[in-house]
C-alpha cells in the first residue's frame, strides 16, 4: 500500500502558491484495507476514503471509461493493480496530473512540469473529451491562472471544439454548469472564463444569453470599446476589482443581457433594455438554478443601474422610485452590491477604467436621507394605511429634496 501527494496540491505548491487543500491516491490497496485502517468511505460510486484524524480525502487508485454520453455516462475501475501512471492518466490537465512521492519526489508522466515552465494548460490524454464539465474547468482554471501568465493550449481549445460540435457541451446539467461559474467567478480574472468558453464555441451552448452580446454595437460616445460583449467583459474585470462577491461579479456580468435583443434596426441604441435585461437575468439564473440572491442582485441590476448613472440629474421623486425599486431602505446591504455593480459598468469602457464615480457616495446619502425619515410621528397623527404610506412618500422627498439642495450650494 503506497500513498502519494496528487493533483492541486503538487501544482500550487510547484507554482509557490498557498494549498488550500491536500489529496491522496492510494495503490495496491482495496476498499476492505481502507476500512480496516479506519478511513470513512465516501459516495458508492467513487472509491474515496476520509482519513481518520486529518479528514483528507485518499482516493484507490482508478480508471475510467466512457459508457454514455455526458457527465454521468462513466464505468470506474479501482483495484489494486491500477498503476498510478494509470490513474493519472484519467485527470484533465497535465498540470494538475502531477504526484508526489513520500521523500518529495514529483512523478511527472504527462510532461506537467515542462507545461507549468511553459505556462500552458494542456490536456492529458484524447480521454479528455469524454467528459464534458472539462470545458468549464479548462475555462476556470484559465481563469485563476491567467495573471500568471497561464493560456490553454492551441490542441486542446481544439479538442474542446470538437466536444462543443459532438454535442458533449449540451449535456451538461445546470447545478453542475452553476457550480463552475459560482467558482470561476470566485476567481483572480473571471472574464477569462468566458473568453475561453468563446474561443472554444461552447458560449453560445452553454450561456447563450451572454454570447449574442458579442458583435452587438452601443454608441461609441459613451462606449469606445463599441461591442456590448467586449463592455461586458471589462465590466466583469472592474467588479472583480471592486468586490471578491460573486454576487456582485453576477451582477455585473448580467446588467446588460438586454441588449442582447435589441432589433438590429434601432442599433446603436438600446431603449428599454433595462426592463428586458432584468428578465433575461432571472431567466438565466433560474435556468441555472442558482440562488434566489443571484437571482435578485441581478435582477435589479439589470433593472435599475442606468438610474444610478444619471442619479446626480434626477428629481427627487425618481431617486426615491430607484431606492423603492431596489428594496434600498429594507436591504442596505445589497443595494450597496447593486452600487458595485454599477460602479463596475462605468469603469468598464475603454478609457473609463480609473474615473471617479461619484453617483455610489452620492446615492449611498440619498438613502440615509429617506431612511431617517422617522414614520412615528404620522403614526401619532393618526395616519394609516395608504394615507400613512404616502405622508411618508412626500416626506422622503422633502428629505431628499434637502439633500440636493445642500449639495448644489456646498
Amino acid at each position: 500500500m503506497q500513498t502519494y501527494l496528487v493533483g492541486g496540491a503538487v501544482r500550487d505548491r510547484l507554482l509557490g502558491l498557498p494549498v488550500r487543500e491536500r489529496d491522496w491516491v492510494v495503490m495496491g490497496a482495496t476498499p476492505e484495507d481502507m476500512l480496516a485502517r479506519g478511513f470513512r468511505q465516501v459516495g458508492k460510486d467513487f472509491p474515496v476514503f476520509l482519513h481518520p484524524e486529518t479528514h483528507e480525502e485518499y482516493a484507490l487508485a482508478r480508471t475510467e471509461r466512457k459508457r454514455g454520453r455526458g457527465y454521468y455516462g462513466f464505468a470506474v475501475h479501482a483495484s489494486p493493480d491500477v498503476t498510478l501512471r494509470d490513474d493519472l492518466r484519467r485527470r484533465d490537465l497535465t498540470i494538475n496530473a502531477l504526484a508526489e512521492a513520500p521523500d518529495g519526489t514529483v512523478l511527472d508522466y504527462y510532461g506537467g512540469l515542462r507545461d507549468l515552465e511553459a505556462r500552458r494548460l494542456r490536456h492529458v490524454s484524447p480521454a479528455f473529451a469524454e467528459d464534458p464539465v472539462r470545458i468549464l474547468r479548462v475555462a476556470r482554471f484559465a481563469a485563476r491562472f491567467a495573471p500568471l501568465g497561464f493560456r490553454v493550449a492551441e490542441e486542446t481549445l481544439a479538442l474542446m471544439r470538437h466536444m462543443v460540435a459532438a454535442g458533449e457541451a449540451a449535456e451538461l446539467v445546470p447545478e453542475r454548469v452553476w457550480q463552475e461559474l459560482v467558482r470561476a467567478l470566485g476567481e483572480p480574472a473571471p472574464a477569462e472564463f468566458f473568453r475561453v468558453l468563446r474561443a472554444c464555441d461552447a458560449l453560445a451552448v452553454i450561456f447563450p444569453e451572454i454570447d449574442r452580446l458579442f458583435g452587438v454595437p452601443q454608441p461609441e460616445r459613451h462606449h469606445p470599446e463599441i461591442d456590448t460583449g467586449v463592455h461586458t467583459l471589462l465590466v466583469l474585470e472592474q467588479a472583480a476589482r471592486l468586490s471578491p462577491a460573486p454576487e456582485v461579479r453576477y451582477a455585473a456580468l448580467c446588467h446588460d443581457l438586454g441588449k442582447g435583443t435589441t432589433p438590429p434596426e434601432e442599433w446603436p441604441h438600446h431603449h428599454g433594455h433595462e426592463g428586458r435585461g432584468a428578465e433575461l437575468a432571472r431567466a438565466l439564473t433560474e435556468r441555472l438554478h442558482g440562488p434566489r440572491a443571484f437571482r435578485d442582485l441581478a435582477e435589479i441590476t439589470a433593472r435599475w443601474h442606468t438610474h444610478v448613472h444619471r442619479s446626480l440629474q434626477l428629481r427627487p421623486a425618481t431617486l426615491l422610485k430607484t431606492l423603492e425599486g431596489t428594496d434600498a431602505l429594507r436591504r442596505p446591504a445589497r443595494f450597496e452590491d447593486f452600487l458595485l455593480a454599477c460602479e463596475a459598468d462605468s469603469r468598464g469602457r475603454t478609457g473609463f477604467e480609473a474615473r471617479p464615480y461619484p453617483q455610489r457616495p452620492w446615492m449611498l446619502a440619498v438613502r440615509a436621507a429617506a431612511a431617517a425619515v422617522d414614520a412615528r410621528p404620522l403614526v401619532a397623527e393618526g395616519l394609516q394605511g395608504p394615507a400613512l404610506a404616502e405622508a411618508l412618500r412626500r416626506r422622503r422627498i422633502a428629505a431628499i429634496a434637502a439633500l440636493q439642495r445642500g449639495r448644489a450650494a456646498g
